[in-house]
């Protein structure tokens, strides 16, 4: 009996309104244009936005949330997180504990990261746990855990002595890799087939690493070449889907750029040519600012880890004064997950304004995972995908991180 209780609360947690709903707050950020409207309300019928404005229509029966001295704004979006890792060795996490419970891991990190305003993100690579973040996406999707909508790429995949290879692990006991072994394009078609055929949303390749700064020159080996890339991309593009990289300079970058990726995350290094076609064919530059600066602050080399954060930086006020698209991504997971809206904060420390990183983690982030015209904007047809902060975050970027309303869908989640 107590068993069949708990499970009605789950369920019907998540079960959506049957009566229309009007937010009303002090102001509404309108993010495509940088409007700010005062005051704002947005009113739901079912899982989608029927209007937004300064005021709208009150239907009879609508129930009205009012969240006082606030801002509305969409649902955030983290382009690049990992829901099966967690702060620690990530390393060892991945060879001592089993993909149950790391799954388990999962489902609690997705949890944290909806409480904390973000309504759908992109799962860069389980690191090891093979396709178990389908059952996660799944599983949020028909309403049995609370979660963010959810694109999936299942194992990220790498080259034999790659980037998230076990490299350092005496080779007698066969530590196996952290991503899936593909060492040719007959390869990476194969395991593409594979990850899709198990549920992956798109797929994730390690194009660059591991990285090396001599005599303050950053390097890093590619691992694809671009005729592999290229492969990857029209073997991804057969069936719909696309291709994402972890890549860090070059030549590893512009081979992504020519070959057509959705975008190149972390982007640490983009020559000018690499810039420009990432322009041309709008290829988002993901930064993933937090991780480096978590690792900076949290490990011994701390010096070193400083250095790259201002090459980084420098390199990042390049690409946007290029034209460069830019998505918001943390790479959480090695980090707690529920704090990464300070990638918000650190975009704009290092060369974007507030609109433009707000943007990244909203509009630009929704049309980086195909969600273009459904997420992003507090638009009428829009899911009904909504935060509330204290403040208003065009003056003061840090109140996203102290999100107070979520909804999802036209659930509300939170509302402190």
């Amino acid at each position: 009996m107590k068993y069949v209780f708990l499970c009605f609360l789950v369920v019907s947690s998540v079960v959506g309104q049957t009566h229309p709903v009007v937010l009303h707050a002090a102001r509404l950020l309108d993010v495509e244009s940088g409007q700010t409207i005062a005051p704002g309300e947005i009113l739901i019928e079912g899982d989608r936005i029927a209007a937004a404005g300064s005021s709208v229509n009150h239907p009879a029966g609508a129930e009205t949330i009012d969240l006082g001295d606030m801002t509305l704004l969409p649902g955030l979006i983290d382009a690049h997180v990992h829901l099966f890792l967690h702060p620690g060795a990530e390393d060892l996490q991945t060879v001592e504990e089993s993909v149950p419970q790391r799954t388990i891991v999962a489902v609690l990190a997705a949890k944290a990261d909806l409480m904390a305003g973000f309504t759908a993100e992109r799962d860069m690579g389980t690191e090891g746990a093979g396709s178990a973040d389908t059952a996660v996406r799944n599983a949020i999707d028909k309403g049995l855990i609370p979660g963010p909508r959810l694109r999936i790429s299942g194992n990220a995949v790498d080259i034999l002595g790659g980037h998230e290879d076990a490299n350092k692990y005496n080779p007698e006991q066969h530590v196996l890799s952290n991503a899936t072994y593909a060492n040719s394009a007959d390869d990476l078609v194969r395991v593409i087939r594979q990850q899709f055929k198990e549920g992956a949303d798109f797929i994730k390749i390690y194009e660059t690493g591991r990285d090396s700064t001599a005599g303050g020159h950053f390097s890093t080996p590619y691992q694809y070449t671009e005729a592999e890339l290229t492969v990857a991309v029209k073997e991804a593009a057969r069936v719909g889907k696309v291709v994402a990289v972890h890549a860090t300079g070059e030549p590893g970058t512009l081979y992504a750029a020519r070959a057509g990726v959705v975008s190149i995350d972390h982007g640490n290094q983009l020559s000018e040519e690499t810039m420009r076609i990432m322009k041309e064919k709008r290829i988002f530059v993901v930064p993933t600012f937090t991780i480096t600066d978590y690792f900076a602050e949290h490990s011994a080399g701390g010096a070193a880890g400083n250095a790259g954060i201002r090459m980084h930086v420098e390199e990042f006020k390049k690409q946007v004064a290029a034209g460069v698209p830019v998505a918001m991504g943390s790479d959480v997971g090695p980090f707690p997950h529920g704090t990464q809206a300070r990638e918000f904060t650190l975009m704009v420390k290092n060369g974007l304004s507030p609109l433009g990183a707000i943007q990244a983690g909203t509009v630009n982030a929704a049309e980086l995972l195909g969600w273009k015209g459904k997420l992003g904007a507090l638009k009428p047809g829009y899911f009904a995908d909504i935060v509330a902060v204290p403040g208003d975050p065009l003056q003061d970027i840090d109140v996203l991180e102290k999100v107070k309303f979520v909804m999802k869908g036209g659930v509300v989640y939170r509302k402190d």
